[in-house]
């Protein structure tokens, strides 16, 4: 036996407890084991860790970088992490997937110093991950901590010259089935899906709505400062907040005369409204109101014009929602729970309606990030017959000569033109044409470039600074 005396053993240190990263990595796991969308989620936590004067609001802004960034960069961590450790990425626990992919972000998508990032990460580990893991985890993030962004792209995505569709993948963090599809819905070559790619994983703005009657962009102007507003670029009812906005500390938003809306939402319902009808203008439909903010611009411009608004929405939930949007609307209005495939209104019954209709929501991942690894190419074979069935009652409830708008917050063609011309021309099992043709959509947003060749409308991130929504107008005629 060796006659050295023993060394002290190091007394054990509990871990530090972070409360932005730990919010962070709570947000996280909600959205893998719960299917919850970050925007839903991250909000209450930050309002109830304010409560906490320790907790500033620099700390909520890096809360949110983390939660967002790392949402819409997984499919790049994904494969950077994959790169750094023996074992396929299936077989690591969600959790300490969920802590290497914050670490990541941290070393490849922030100012925060290499050394800080891995240490902050490790210490989140030790929390909710035991000192064991957090061996790993320090392990694997010390490897990726050995490259910046661009030279660990260079390593992990293939060349775009022998896989163009992957390529753009892994460099934009998105699962190859959307590139596809979105590089088919936008038509040309690289350089415009690369734009498309980037605008989706850039911040969106908070954009507001001036309920007509009610509101106007002058107020929300004026109310919000100088510093803090900018007129919206398309729609007359648009005000854009700065950076860090706070659009509930509005009173007008407050009390309803404006609400939160992304200006391509807007688009849709004023178009629908400027569209020349034959006849009367007195009754309008919207027929997937939920969760109603169209629903809310449309009421507040048929008010305008003395007409009547039904807002339906299938979902009771989502009806309360509507009630809630559409209360102090100053024209007549009832918003009623009821299922747009099997209506409970007389045919014929509308001058203008409104299907925006259930889909993918490949539209907005700016706002949604988590959207793109949640949904699968299958997804379209359930969201394509109701499309199309709440498409031919949306015509069947317009009277001839009235004006139906069929919307997707999804530029995937399957969701859009496809949908149109099947019920058009009758396609699909017991289906019949549809006496109706479509108006060209385009003149009635004037000012808005780059609307393509119509007579519908596509709307892009990256063109228009909107959600992708898509929009077509079809007149009854017989």
């Amino acid at each position: 036996m060796s006659d050295q005396p023993r060394r002290p053993a190091k007394p054990h240190r509990r871990p530090k407890k972070d409360p932005v990263r730990i919010l962070a990595f709570e947000v996280l796991r909600a959205v893998d084991e719960r299917d919850a969308y970050a925007n839903l989620v991250l909000p209450p936590l930050l309002r109830k860790a304010r409560q906490n004067a320790d907790f500033e609001a620099r700390d909520a802004a890096l809360a949110t970088e983390l939660v967002y960034g790392t949402l819409r960069r997984q499919g790049t961590y994904d494969a950077i992490i994959s790169a750094c450790i023996d074992r396929p990425l299936r077989e690591v626990d969600p959790p300490v997937l969920d802590v290497l992919s914050l670490g990541a972000h941290q070393l490849l998508g922030t100012r925060i110093p290499p050394h800080a990032a891995v240490s902050a990460s490790v210490e989140l580990a030790r929390v909710v991950l035991g000192d064991g893991r957090a061996k790993f985890v320090n392990a694997v993030l010390r490897k990726i901590s050995a490259h910046d962004l661009a030279g660990w792209l260079e390593q992990v995505a293939p060349p775009y010259e022998d896989d163009a569709e992957q390529h753009l993948a892994v460099m934009h963090s998105h699962p190859r089935w959307v590139v596809s599809a979105l590089w088919d819905a936008l038509g040309g070559g690289r350089a415009g899906i690369e734009d498309l790619l980037e605008a989706d994983n850039e911040r969106p703005e908070v954009t507001l709505v001036a309920r007509p009657g009610r509101s106007t962009p002058a107020e929300l102007l004026e109310v919000a400062g100088a510093d803090s507003a900018l007129p919206g670029r398309w729609s007359p009812y648009a005000v854009r907040l700065a950076e860090g906005g706070e659009p509930g500390a509005l009173e007008p938003v407050r009390e309803g005369r404006a609400g939160v809306q992304d200006e391509g939402s807007q688009l849709v319902a004023i178009a629908l409204a400027n569209a020349p009808v034959e006849g009367p203008d007195a009754r309008w439909l919207d027929g997937c109101a939920g969760p109603g903010g169209k629903a809310a611009l449309l009421g507040a411009l048929a008010a305008e014009r003395g007409a009547f608004l039904l807002a339906s929405e299938k979902q009771p939930h989502r009806a309360r929602l509507v009630e809630r949007a559409l209360a102090g609307n100053p024209g007549p209005y009832q918003v009623i729970t009821a299922d747009g495939t099997r209506p409970p209104w007389l045919p014929g019954s509308f001058d203008r309606v409104l299907m925006d209709v259930p889909c993918t929501g490949l539209g907005a991942l700016r706002r949604r990030p988590e959207a793109r690894w949640r949904r699968r190419p299958e997804d379209l074979d359930g969201f394509g017959p109701l499309q199309r069935s709440l498409l031919r009652e949306a015509l069947a409830a317009v009277r001839v000569g009235g004006v139906v708008g069929y919307a997707t917050c999804s530029p995937h063609l399957a969701e859009t033109r496809v949908v149109v011309e099947d019920v058009l021309k009758g396609r699909g099992a017991g289906a019949e044409p549809v006496s109706a043709e479509l108006i060209d959509a385009r003149p009635l947003l004037p000012g808005v470039p780059a609307l393509g060749d119509g007579p519908d409308i596509q709307l892009w991130p990256h063109l228009h600074g909107t959600d992708a929504m898509y929009l077509a107008l079809l007149r009854r005629t017989a």
